[in-house]
């Protein structure tokens, strides 16, 4: 699959290495796997003099070994003796960067970790003597969330504000998503939908699909949950690193909120412990769980749900690692039927976040959300507010819209109304088939690459 998008993200990284002239720069570059960092970082360096390591679980003098090699490749230098530690190989790179700008890629910046931690602070001390008179354009990328926050973030860290600039790589929008599939010729609203269920915007999922010619839903589903499928483990392989030995405990949270056991006291009911500590740290630490509440709630207000930010790891928790009895038995027929029997009201809520993705996108909006009152009364599938403009749009959604009633949905709105008293209010009820009023031209810029 060609590169997509991220020409913001492009343009960022340009203006970075333009400022290389006068003093190094260092740019961190953080997104789960599968979703384009490192893609990203070399469509960026293709143009330019690079030099790229992947930082593997290995000794750090078999690490230092490879790098010296790809030094010599890249650069034709001769190298007397043996380098066996990676402070050494940073000094000398830096020591290159002083005759000739170039960019150095450090790809799983977070596994020095476990190769030898002290490398953070060796890193730290050799860019402090030697940024201002180097011409070294820095890109170091992580996939362990936890541990690149920590690294960059975290003031008790040798690297805490090291960075000129941090970048939050995110899954492609629906309507890159949608450009995408048009290439394809896959072009109706249902595919777009179904891919944004499954891989929600995730690039190597969508590549994934593509390339195996699933394009229709009984396609996709055979090929998600097939014997072999590159699909059935990745939600442990993602995670488990991130959780350590805990993984079990926090395993059962998303599940059940991946079931739709959305509040604290709900998880906390079935699981019969606090999970109080677990869902701040899948929020903070780890960013697998938004919380939100109801739209112009206070700020205090303790009227709050969670949900699963990536569709991926919502569908994979919901029907891959609920049934993984079924899975490791290799009884995918039976978990394939299951998602066909549940997949309509599953989407219920996905479909809903799609219009926010959606509506989000236009512009139009400063705030976008849901609303509820005390007991779940009330609630609204979609909110949207433009405060400067004043307006507010109120919308219904549902993957058979001829099940919604206009007049039910403005009185559940009155209270909610009662707040914006100066405000143009708009309801809409809104459908699939609505979607593609919402999707910018082929030929608009789009926010989202691959």
């Amino acid at each position: 699959m060609k590169f997509y998008d991220r020409e913001q993200e492009l343009n960022q990284l340009n203006t970075l290495l333009a400022q290389t002239k006068d003093a190094s720069r260092m740019t961190v570059l953080i997104g789960r796997r599968r979703v384009g960092k490192t893609l990203l970082a070399l469509e960026f360096a293709k143009n330019h003099k690079f030099i790229y390591f992947f930082i593997s679980k290995k000794s750090e003098a078999l690490l230092c070994a490879e790098c010296l090699e790809d030094i010599k490749r890249e650069f034709n230098v001769p190298i007397v003796g043996e380098i066996r530690s990676f402070k050494d190989i940073f000094h000398l790179l830096l020591q290159l960067a002083e005759k000739k700008p170039f960019t150095l890629i450090i790809d799983e910046f977070q596994e020095f970790y476990n190769i030898n931690p002290a490398v953070y602070s060796e890193i730290q001390k050799l860019w402090d003597l030697n940024k201002q008179r180097c011409r070294l354009n820095l890109i170091v990328i992580g996939s362990v969330y936890s541990l690149m926050h920590k690294i960059f973030e975290n003031s008790r860290e040798p690297l805490f504000s090291r960075a000129d600039r941090l970048f939050s790589i995110q899954p492609f929008a629906p309507a890159t998503i949608n450009v995408i599939l048009e290439d394809y010729q896959i072009q109706n609203i249902n595919a777009l939908f179904d891919y944004y269920v499954f891989t929600g915007g995730m690039p190597k999922y969508i590549d994934l699909l593509i390339e195996n010619k699933a394009c229709a839903l009984d396609e996709i589903i055979n090929f998600v949950i097939e014997a072999n499928s590159p699909f059935l483990h990745e939600g442990k392989n993602l995670l488990i690193e991130e959780f350590g030995k805990e993984y079990g405990t926090y395993f059962s949270i998303l599940e059940l909120i991946a079931m739709g056991k959305t509040a604290r006291s709900e998880v906390e009911s079935i699981l019969e412990i606090n999970v109080g500590g677990y869902l701040d740290r899948l929020e903070k630490d780890y960013a697998i769980i938004a919380r939100y509440k109801p739209i112009h709630a206070k700020p205090q207000s303790r009227s709050q749900k969670y949900r699963i930010t990536d569709n991926f790891l919502n569908f994979w928790f919901r029907f891959i690692y609920r049934n993984r009895s079924a899975v490791e038995t290799g009884n995918f027929g039976y978990v394939r039927e299951l998602v066909k029997r549940d997949y309509n009201s599953y989407c219920g809520r996905i479909l809903e976040k799609f219009f926010h993705d959606l509506l989000a996108q236009t512009g139009q909006y400063n705030r976008i959300g849901s609303y509820w009152e005390k007991g779940n009364e009330n609630e609204i599938d979609l909110v949207a507010i433009n405060d400067m403009e004043k307006k507010i749009l109120l919308a219904e959604v549902k993957m058979n819209k001829m099940k919604i009633d206009i007049e039910t949905l403005k009185q559940k709105s009155k209270r909610l109304i009662m707040e914006f008293p100066r405000y143009n209010a708009r309801y809409l009820s809104l459908g699939l088939e609505d979607a593609k009023n919402y999707l910018p031209p082929k030929s608009s810029p789009l926010i989202g690459g691959y």
